[in-house]
C-alpha cells in the first residue's frame, strides 16, 4: 500500500509542474507593454504653461430687442380668361377685392393694356392679402410677355416685361381616329397647339374634309413656364402630318423680316399669300354667287363667303396690309376692310367686336386677330361673311388662285438648311415612337 501512495503523488507532481513555467513566460510578455505605457506619464514637478494671462473686459452694446412682426398672409390665386369676362369679374375671381387696384389700372398707361388685351385662354395670376388687397399682379400677355402690377408703399407700379424662364420642348405623336381635336386630345395636346397644326398644314390639308382614319403626326413644341408655374402653349418648333399617305413637313424659322415663319424642309413656304378661310375651325354656310336671301326672300348675289362659327371665335387677317376702315357698315354690321398688295381688299362682316388697336391706318400681319365672329347687321346667326376684291372686282374666295409666299431668303439658306436638319432628326425621333409624349 505504501509503494501505491508513492506512485499517486508522484504523477500529480508531474501534472502541475508546468504551471509556474507558463506563468513566468505571460508575465515576460506583458512586461514591453507596461514599460512603452509608462513612458507618456509627466514627471511630477515638470511645468506645462508658462504664459502669462490678463483678463481684458470690455463693455459691448446690445441692440434693443425689439418683437418680431408676424409675415402678413398671403394668398395667390390664378384664373384663365374666359369669353365675355371682363377685369373686373376676374379680379373677383381672383378673390381680389381692391378698388384702388381697379383704378389703378383704369388710370396708368401700361396697366390699362390689360384692357385691351384681355384674351380668352390666357393666365392671370394674383397675390392678395388678408383683407383681399391686391399685392401682386401678373397678366400673360403672350408667350414672351408679362404685364405685372406690384403694391409699394407710394401705391401701384406696373410694367411690362419679358417671361423669365427659357421654354421648355415637349414632343408628342399622336394618330387621328376621328377628327384632329380629338387625337390631340388623346395625347394631351393643348388646343393652342392644335390650331397651330391646323393653320401650318392648311395650305395642304383641308381638316374638314381631307383627314383619314389612321392619319398621323408628330409635334415638337414649346410651353412656357414662369416660377414654375405653366403659363401657355408656346410655338411650334417642327411638326409633320401624314395625310393619307402623303408626309408633309414644317419647320419654324425666321423670315428676312426677322419674324417667325414656317417653312417645308426645302425652304418653300408653308404659307400662302393668303388665307383661304380667315376663321379659326368653321364650316362654309353660304358660298359665292346668286342665292335666296334670308331675310328679304329673294335671290340676290352674294359677293362673299359667309363661314358659320360660335360667337366670339377669332377672324384673322387673311394677309399682310393695312385696315382701310373698322367700324359699323350698314347691312355689313361691324366690319373691318384691309388693303393688300397688287390692288387686293378684304371686308370681315357681322362681327361682334374688334380686336385689340383694330384702327383705320394699322398694320396688320397675316393670322393676326382683327375681330371676333358676331351676327351684326343683317344676320340670322353668328357667322363671318368675307369678301375678296381685285381691283375692285369681287372673287370667290374658296376659288381664286392664291400664290405662295416667298421662300427662305438666299442670304439666310445656309442658317435655314442647318435648322431643318435639326427638326428633322427631332421629328423622326418623334414619329418612330408609339402615340406617346416625351418632355
Amino acid at each position: 500500500m505504501p509503494a501505491r501512495k508513492g506512485l499517486i503523488l508522484s504523477q500529480r507532481t508531474r501534472r502541475t509542474g508546468p504551471l509556474p513555467q507558463l506563468a513566468f513566460a505571460g508575465i515576460a510578455l506583458l512586461l514591453p507593454a507596461m514599460t512603452v505605457l509608462t513612458a507618456f506619464g509627466i514627471a511630477p514637478g515638470t511645468v506645462v504653461d508658462e504664459i502669462s494671462r490678463t483678463p481684458v473686459r470690455q463693455a459691448v452694446a446690445l441692440p434693443e430687442l425689439v418683437p418680431s412682426t408676424p409675415p402678413q398672409p398671403r394668398f395667390v390665386s390664378q384664373e384663365r380668361v374666359l369669353r365675355g369676362d371682363t377685369v373686373a369679374m376676374l379680379l373677383e375671381r381672383l378673390g381680389v377685392r381692391d378698388p384702388k387696384a381697379l383704378d389703378f389700372l383704369r388710370a396708368d398707361a401700361t396697366g390699362r393694356l390689360i384692357f385691351r388685351q384681355l384674351v380668352p385662354g390666357r393666365m392671370l395670376q394674383a397675390e392678395s392679402g388678408a383683407e383681399g388687397e391686391l399685392l401682386t399682379l401678373r397678366y400673360f400677355m403672350g408667350s414672351t410677355s408679362i404685364l405685372e402690377v406690384a403694391r409699394a408703399e407710394a401705391g401701384f407700379a406696373a410694367r411690362q416685361r419679358a417671361v423669365a424662364e427659357n421654354p421648355r420642348v415637349v414632343y408628342k405623336t399622336g394618330v387621328v381616329r376621328s377628327s384632329l381635336f380629338a387625337a390631340t386630345d388623346a395625347v394631351g395636346i393643348p388646343d393652342a397647339v392644335a390650331m397651330q397644326i391646323a393653320r401650318i398644314f392648311a395650305t395642304d390639308i383641308d381638316f374638314h374634309s381631307d383627314l383619314r382614319k389612321g392619319d398621323r403626326f408628330s409635334v415638337a413644341y414649346e410651353m412656357i413656364y414662369e416660377a414654375g408655374e405653366l403659363v401657355a402653349p408656346g410655338r411650334i418648333i417642327a411638326a409633320e402630318f401624314v395625310n393619307d399617305g402623303r408626309a408633309h413637313r414644317a419647320v419654324l424659322f425666321h423670315d428676312e423680316d426677322g419674324n417667325d415663319a414656317y417653312y417645308s424642309v426645302d425652304g418653300s413656304s408653308r404659307a400662302k399669300a393668303f388665307l383661304r378661310s380667315p376663321v379659326e375651325f368653321s364650316r362654309v354656310s353660304s358660298g359665292f354667287g346668286n342665292r335666296f336671301h334670308p331675310i328679304f326672300n329673294n335671290w340676290r348675289a352674294h359677293t362673299g363667303v359667309d363661314f358659320a362659327a360660335p360667337k366670339g371665335t377669332r377672324v384673322l387677317a387673311a394677309a399682310d396690309g393695312y385696315v382701310l376702315s373698322a367700324g359699323s357698315r350698314g347691312g355689313y354690321g361691324n366690319a373691318v376692310e384691309i388693303r393688300h398688295g397688287g390692288g387686293i381688299v378684304t371686308l370681315y362682316g357681322h362681327l361682334s367686336g374688334f380686336a385689340p388697336g383694330i384702327r383705320a391706318g394699322t398694320r396688320v400681319r397675316q393670322g393676326e386677330p382683327i375681330g371676333y365672329v358676331g351676327a351684326t347687321g343683317w344676320a340670322t346667326g353668328p357667322h363671318l361673311h368675307y369678301e375678296f376684291k381685285i381691283a375692285g372686282i369681287h372673287q370667290d374666295p374658296m376659288r381664286v388662285a392664291l400664290p405662295k409666299a416667298q421662300p427662305v431668303a438666299a442670304q439666310l439658306r445656309a442658317e435655314f438648311d442647318t435648322v431643318a436638319a435639326s427638326a428633322q432628326s427631332t421629328i423622326d425621333m418623334v414619329s418612330a415612337a408609339p402615340a406617346a409624349r416625351f418632355e
